[in-house]
C-alpha cells in the first residue's frame, strides 16, 4: 500500500532524518530526480512513495540515454530521448538512486 507521506506517517511531517526514507519523506510534493535501471532518468513531482520505493510522480521529464556502435568506425554514438508523462507510477525494484532537490539555507 502507497501512503501518502510514506512508512505510516499519517500527515505529520517531520523535518528529523531518522531513518533512510526520511530523507525522501522531506522531499515529497517536490521535485525530485530518481536514477532507474537500463539508463532511464526521471525528474517530477514526487506525490507518494512506500518502503519498496514504489512511487508515484507528477509532471514527470523522462530521459533514456542509449549507446549504439557504428560499425563502420566503431564509434559509440549517445543518443538521448526526453518525453513528458503526466502521471507515473514507478516500481521500486527498477529504482537505483532518488535524489532530493537542492536545499539552500
Amino acid at each position: 500500500r502507497i501512503r501518502r507521506g510514506g512508512m505510516g506517517s499519517k500527515s505529520k511531517v517531520t523535518t528529523a532524518i531518522e531513518e533512510p526514507l526520511g530523507l525522501i519523506r522531506l522531499s515529497l510534493d517536490e521535485r525530485v530526480y530518481v536514477k532507474l535501471r537500463g539508463d532511464r532518468e526521471l525528474r517530477g513531482k514526487l506525490h507518494a512513495f512506500d518502503q519498496h520505493m514504489n512511487m508515484v510522480l507528477g509532471d514527470v521529464e523522462e530521459t533514456l540515454t542509449t549507446v549504439e556502435v557504428d560499425e563502420e568506425t566503431y564509434e559509440e554514438i549517445i543518443k538521448t530521448t526526453k518525453r513528458q508523462i503526466e502521471m507515473l507510477f514507478v516500481r521500486g525494484d527498477g529504482v537505483i538512486l532518488v535524489a532530493p532537490p537542492l536545499r539552500t539555507s
